[in-house]
């Protein structure tokens, strides 16, 4: 789990500059989908249930995205 927010953060360092968060958390949202669906393949018995998933992710929180870089800010300085 630490690789993959690490990975996550990775992403959201690269991804994350001005108006584009609500893309990456949209992204951010099917991951932890992704990740419920994977959670239950483990074996034939679902093993996670909604409630048990979102105490798991109070545990192992997944990043939001926040901005970076803001282009609007870098505008200024040229002129």
């Amino acid at each position: 789990m630490d690789r993959f927010r690490r990975s996550l953060i990775g992403y959201c360092n690269y991804y994350c500059i001005t108006d584009n968060t609500q893309s990456v958390n949209k992204f951010r949202d099917k991951i932890g989908y992704l990740l419920f669906k994977w959670l239950n393949r483990r074996s034939q018995r679902k093993s996670f249930t909604r409630g048990k998933f979102r105490l798991f992710l109070n545990k192992y929180p997944l990043p939001y995205a926040r901005v970076k870089i803001n282009i609007y800010d870098l505008r200024k300085g040229i002129d």
